[in-house]
């Protein structure tokens, strides 16, 4: 079974993969390469790069060429990793998730997502070139993997407030699933310390690149569940929960 699960995960996250590396290769790449230009120092770095981009386009096109087969590889990369991740939390976890049948795939996409992004980036945001950083690197490190250990324990405390409140109606479960991600948020806004400057760069521009980066990541969660899920056996009508207990059950 854990064996199963597996290959549907690490299948999911390829296809998931190449769709996020498409991403980075195509939009997030060109993005990147137009904030470091800015950062750089604006219509002078510009006008270097045109120059330079003159004086040798065939090797200015072999490397972005070479900068989009990594950024694809990558992101397939990534993709298999997070999907051989999620299929081992969905085996072990999957028992304990609210919902019914593929609603399970998205509750855990969406607890993953809270835990692995949402958590960090309310004080970690996703840095720009020329950002200046508060702290060190080391320092910065501790930071995200503790918020990461608080991301997961506000989304069990959410998937288990909804269990108990949905269990007096539907609307109180959704409400009491939502009060620990709001605490979180609410806490993090005010008592988290701006560690991050964006340096020269527009705000605009940031805010535009940290909501890519966010939606983008949000998309791979999504795209990996909706594939795990689209590739779950269908043909004795059973939930893998089922399968397995009978499994557990039988001598």
């Amino acid at each position: 079974m854990l064996v199963d699960y597996l290959e549907r995960g690490v299948l999911a996250g390829a296809i998931a993969g190449i769709a996020y590396g498409a991403y980075m290769a195509f939009v997030a790449n060109p993005l990147i390469g137009y904030m470091e230009t800015l950062a750089e120092g604006g219509e002078h770095a510009h006008e270097a790069d045109e120059h330079a981009h003159a004086a040798g386009e065939h090797a200015h096109a072999v490397s972005e060429a070479t900068t989009a087969a990594v950024s694809i590889g990558s992101g397939v990369l990534w993709g298999i990793l997070l999907g051989g991740v999620f299929a081992l939390g969905f085996y072990f976890l999957e028992p304990a998730l609210p919902g019914r049948g593929n609603v399970k795939v998205y509750v855990l996409a969406g607890a993953g997502f809270l835990t692995v992004s949402v958590a960090p980036w309310l004080v970690l945001p996703p840095t720009v070139p020329g950002a200046e950083q508060a702290y060190d690197p080391t320092l910065r490190i501790a930071i995200y993997v503790g918020l990461i250990a608080v991301g997961a324990v506000v989304a069990s405390a959410s998937i288990y407030g909804y269990i108990r409140g949905s269990a007096r109606s539907l609307p109180f479960g959704v409400v009491t699933a939502a009060v620990p991600i709001v605490v979180l948020v609410a806490g993090t806004a005010i008592a988290a310390p701006t560690i991050v400057e964006s340096g020269a760069i527009p705000a605009d521009l940031v805010a535009a690149f940290r909501g890519l980066t966010v939606l983008s990541q949000a998309a791979l969660w999504i795209l990996v569940a909706g594939c795990f899920g689209w590739l779950r056996p269908r043909s004795n009508g059973r939930s893998p929960t089922e399968q397995r207990e009978e499994l557990l059950s039988s001598p």
